[in-house]
């Protein structure tokens, strides 16, 4: 009777432990959070984090030295963009300044809420260290500590990521446990069996993402994740500075960042660096520390305007990619290639490269018939897309992740902006499309011939041997 009584106590208990699970208030009221903690910011914080790990990682030894040795070296950048390595590395390092702008105002946003004065302060600051070289509470920090603080952010971003992932998780199963209450199984014990197993599920998920919340940014304080957020885009900056040879001297102290011997030299060898910012754009148009008074981002996005002559112009950089694409899926499988899907190409065109077209095909004959000329035709195909093709195809891949709907995602690529056709010059970039458009017309044709031969010289053997027979 005893062992009864105790096992109806432990039943009742149970059953009352998992209705307190069903029923119970929001996590956040359960933990014990840090004044304005961050919360469910911390997802966004988490972007700008990795976005911050990105950024350094393109700085590395490794990949500064590809700057020069790979990435001005395209041969589509040679060809349609420059060939001047300096206006080349300068569009490199004004892209390196401008995508750190953009993470920095991201942090001045998450500033606003921070209690420390100071913090609250990060843009003017920032500012003050980009044109001046001011650092008035020392948040440049040298090779030990970042190296601390890089693993602290990656952590803070992996564990955020897994959070997200178990919140989620927490909602699926929330959902779940709802249909099976309003569900109507004519097995009462099975329904039963199922709201059960719901209940200790959610029970254990809502441990396991108030333990992460815990371990993740969702618990610390504006003060806190804002100030490694700073410090970090002030190191990020002044390593920029340092791998590209700008403004050395403007008083802070670079001599404890991580670097190597090679850094510097790779990327810019020659003897006065301090000239880097100022031939490569507009800013030669000044002279040395002018472009201090005018704003360092200021003067800086300046050497980002493309020029009159260029796609980026026009505005015709990511539609002029995808009409390359769409060309080179057609060279490759010419036969394949409809006349619906012609026309559909031909609408895609300006009214220039239709005027150029034109010019070329004048003339030109109706039949499409010699092998030679067709193979001719094939390779210089080839020959155009091998440099054009990356262009384009970077073209697109760097639209995407800078797409208004990827903000917050983390960049996948390091392609650069002027690895795509966005500084190329229009009249080059509009010629080399007018000579695909010219030998694809050309392969086309002599396909559909072909095509026609074969299927007339299989129609009369066919009508021979029904003769024979």
């Amino acid at each position: 009777m005893a062992l009864e009584t105790w096992l109806i106590k432990v039943k009742k208990t149970l059953s009352y432990s998992l209705d307190s699970a069903r029923v119970a208030p929001p996590l956040k009221s359960k933990l014990v959070m840090k004044k304005s903690s961050v919360g469910v910011l911390a997802f966004e914080v988490a972007g700008i984090m990795s976005k911050i790990l990105h950024l350094w990682e393109s700085l590395s030894d490794e990949n500064t030295a590809r700057f020069r040795s790979e990435s001005i070296c395209l041969e589509g950048v040679r060809k349609i963009v420059s060939n001047d390595d300096v206006f080349l590395l300068g569009l490199v390092c004004a892209e390196m300044f401008e995508n750190l702008r953009i993470i920095a105002k991201s942090v001045s946003s998450v500033s606003k809420k921070c209690q420390d004065t100071s913090l609250g302060c990060f843009d003017r600051l920032f500012d003050e260290f980009a044109n001046s070289g001011n650092d008035p509470h020392r948040w440049l920090m040298g090779s030990k500590e970042l190296t601390s603080k890089i693993k602290e952010m990656e952590r803070f971003v992996t564990i955020t990521a897994t959070l997200h992932r178990e919140m989620d998780e927490l909602v699926g199963l929330e959902n779940g446990l709802q249909k099976s209450l309003h569900s109507k199984d004519h097995d009462a014990g099975i329904k039963e069996q199922k709201i059960i197993d719901f209940r200790q599920k959610i029970l254990w998920q809502r441990q396991e993402v108030k333990y992460l919340k815990e371990k993740s940014l969702w618990c610390r304080s504006f003060d806190t994740v804002t100030k490694l957020l700073a410090r970090s885009i002030f190191t990020v900056l002044a390593r920029i500075k340092l791998v590209f040879g700008v403004g050395h001297g403007h008083g802070y102290n670079t001599s404890s960042l991580p670097r190597s011997l090679s850094t510097s030299a790779l990327v810019y060898p020659f003897e006065n660096s301090n000239l880097f910012p100022l031939v490569s754009g507009p800013l030669a148009k000044y002279p040395p520390n002018t472009h201090e008074a005018r704003g360092f981002f200021v003067s800086n996005s300046k050497i980002l305007k493309p020029p009159s002559t260029t796609l980026g112009a026009a505005a015709l950089a990511l539609h002029y990619a995808n009409v390359i694409i769409v060309m080179e899926k057609m060279i490759k499988s010419p036969q394949l290639v409809g006349a619906d899907a012609r026309d559909d190409l031909y609408s895609m065109l300006p009214d220039s490269i239709r005027f150029l077209l034109r010019a070329r095909l004048k003339g030109v004959g109706f039949s499409a018939s010699d092998p030679v000329l067709a193979a001719e035709w094939r390779d210089a195909l080839q020959k155009v897309l091998k440099w054009l093709s990356p262009l384009a195809h970077n073209m697109t891949k760097w639209q995407s992740e800078r797409s208004f709907e990827q903000q917050n995602s983390v960049l996948k690529t390091n392609v650069l902006l002027l690895q795509t056709l966005y500084f190329a010059n229009q009249e080059k970039t509009e010629a080399a499309i007018t000579e695909l458009l010219v030998g694809l017309n050309y392969i086309w044709r002599f396909e559909r011939e072909m095509h026609a031969k074969s299927m007339f010289q299989n129609r009369n053997e066919f009508l021979i041997s029904q003769g024979s027979c």
